[in-house]
């Protein structure tokens, strides 16, 4: 029965991307908010899939820390459920660092091309970085939130990833605080994985970090901390044989 609910949720993501994408472009000229927001219906409607057909339930904790200005959010990362979630469901819109090659694939790089997030041109090695800087002061100027996952990768649930910089350095350059969020979204929705499971996703969001008068180092540190530490909260039995 998973397999084929995770069938069927397939074919469902891959019939609504494809004229979500046209209609895209349709609303190219509007602003970029109105774009962000009507482009982002198409992650609503894939986290609102997840649920209708597989059974992927989710539960906000910790909303009351959202701030009501600039912020840059340091996620964990297990799956692809986050990626749909954040910009689908946070109150502010959300920018991406990612490589600037996803803009060909079709339809979905189509969209995510006219958001103006964080696109990055990795083969300038070190001046990358300064592509993050400048174009994630912009998006905070706009009163957008940079999404960053420290780990880098997806992680499978009960491991931790090396916490990159990257995202501590962009609030100390910025003087952004951060957002901490922790989740186990990788429980429902495993990395690479084809079967998807029912089940209860809680994505934790915890109080803001100043970056104020901390080295990226530190403030990074604090992250991971936070973050590692709440997994433990949400899923005890990844970790009782430490």
């Amino acid at each position: 029965m998973a397999a084929l609910r995770s069938a069927i949720y397939l074919l469902f993501l891959i019939i609504t991307v494809i004229p979500y994408a046209f209609a895209c472009m349709l609303w190219a000229p509007l602003p970029l908010h109105w774009r962000f927001r009507l482009t982002a219906g198409w992650p609503r409607l894939a986290i609102w899939g997840a649920k209708a057909i597989v059974g992927i339930r989710w539960r906000i904790k910790g909303i009351e820390n959202l701030p009501d200005g600039p912020a840059i959010l340091l996620s964990k990362h297990q799956s692809a459920w986050e990626t749909l979630f954040l910009p689908a469901h946070m109150p502010r819109d959300v920018c991406f660092v990612y490589k600037k090659e996803l803009h060909r694939v079709p339809f979905f790089g189509w969209g995510l091309a006219l958001l103006r997030m964080i696109p990055i041109d990795r083969s300038k090695g070190r001046d990358a970085f300064e592509q993050i800087v400048r174009l994630g002061r912009e998006r905070l100027d706009q009163g957008r939130w940079p999404v960053l996952f420290p780990e880098g990768t997806r992680v499978a649930p009960g491991k931790t990833g090396r916490y990159k910089l990257g995202g501590a350095m962009l609030a100390v350059r910025t003087g952004a605080g951060v957002i901490p969020i922790a989740h186990n979204a990788g429980e429902c929705w495993p990395r690479n994985a084809f079967i998807k499971k029912p089940g209860l996703i809680t994505l934790s969001i915890g109080p803001m970090i100043a970056s104020e008068g901390l080295s990226a180092e530190t403030l990074n540190g604090k992250v991971r901390d936070w973050i590692e530490s709440e997994m433990r909260q949400l899923n005890p039995e990844r970790y009782e044989r430490e």
